[in-house]
Formats: C-alpha cells, structure tokens, sequence
C-alpha cells in the first residue's frame, strides 16, 4: 500500500533515523524479530513520520528502497552517509532480497519510546509465547533461528540467554522481554547478521497463530 505513492522532492529526516537504524544492527536477533512484530501492530496514525520518510525515499514508487536510494535520500537531507551502511542495511533487510521492504524499514527505524509501550511489547511477548505459559522458552526461540547451521544456531541461542535470561532460569519472562527492548542494543554485536528468509517466513507463521 505505500506503491505508487509520488516521492517528494524535498527529504527532512529526523535527527534520530541514524542512530536508530545503528541500535539496529547492534540488537540481537530476538529484539529484531520483535521490533518487526511491534512494527506490524502499529496503527498508521503511530508511524505517519515514517510512513513519510519511506515513501520520500522511495524514488521510483515500487514499495521498496534500495541501498541508492537511502543514500540518496540521506545525501539530500544533509546527513552523512554513515560508513557501514551496508552493514546496516544488510542487517535491516531480513529476508535477504537485496532491497528494504516498508515492515523492514519500520522495525529498524522505530523510537525507543514508541516500541517501549508496555501494551505493544506485551502482544509482542504473546506472539513468541505459543503455549501461554507466560514465559519464552528456548524451543520457542528456536523457531526464530531456522537457518544457518547447527553451530551457529547453538552461539546465537547462547548470545541471546546470556543477554535477556538474567535471572538464568534458561526462559524468558515479560520483565526480561521488557529489560531487552529498553537497552540500546546488544551487549556485543550479534554473530549472525539477518534474521534470514526461513526466520522470516518462520517468523509471519508465528504471528499468523
């Protein structure tokens, strides 16, 4: 639905998209694939300045923003463009297609203050939470993480519980969810860049449930 919208001529990103989109790339895998169910919740009155920003970028109107039109748009607002760019949007783009579809863009570009809402990352925990026990457990997880090979799934599990599973009962529960989504980012950067199509996929079957 942000097809064929007509791309302003004039582009004015807020100060904060930058530092946003490196929060990003710096969060584990998990708080990714939460910051996409948020975005999916969100009302369009919620994400309007984004909504804008993205159908800005989006020289030719396809719905999607490829690496030159971000850089585009970021040298036309007077940003510089950052050096690992490609990095970052390697990370944003999550089914790996090469281009940064709108829910992509919206879960890498959300403010903390909008994402932190108790009642969105609430539903956002009920998502991951398939048995209603009230708790996240590491089979739950697992879903997430349905590419790459037995080892890196093995790190990135243990990268994720020694981050969020602070009291160390090897579940996540709603107050650990909720100490996740506040901090900025991971404690270390995540070994595994994408969350991956098979996650994805993964992932829009999990919400769907």
């Amino acid at each position: 639905w942000v097809k064929n919208q007509a791309p302003s001529a004039e582009l004015k990103l807020p100060d904060g998209l930058i530092d946003n989109l490196h929060s990003f790339r710096v969060s584990t895998k998990f708080k990714r694939a939460a910051l996409h169910v948020i975005a999916n919740q969100l009302g369009e009155g919620q994400v309007k300045a984004l909504r804008d920003i993205f159908i800005a970028l989006d020289d030719n109107g396809d719905g999607l923003l490829t690496a030159d039109e971000i850089q585009d748009g970021m040298r036309r607002s007077g940003f510089k463009v950052p050096v690992d760019l490609e990095q970052i949007l390697q990370e944003v783009d999550s089914d790996g297609s090469g281009v940064i579809d709108y829910t992509e863009f919206l879960a890498a570009t959300l403010d903390k203050r909008t994402y932190c809402q108790e009642d969105l990352c609430w539903a956002a925990f009920r998502v991951f939470d398939r048995d209603d026990s009230g708790k996240i457990s590491k089979e739950e997880v697992a879903q997430l993480l349905g590419n790459g090979t037995a080892t890196n799934q093995v790190r990135e599990m243990a990268e994720i519980f020694e981050e969020i599973d602070t009291n160390g009962d090897g579940e996540i529960d709603f107050q650990e969810f909720m100490e996740m989504m506040r901090r900025g980012g991971s404690k270390a950067a995540p070994s595994s860049s994408r969350i991956g199509s098979k996650s994805s996929a993964n992932l829009a079957l999990i919400e769907q449930t």
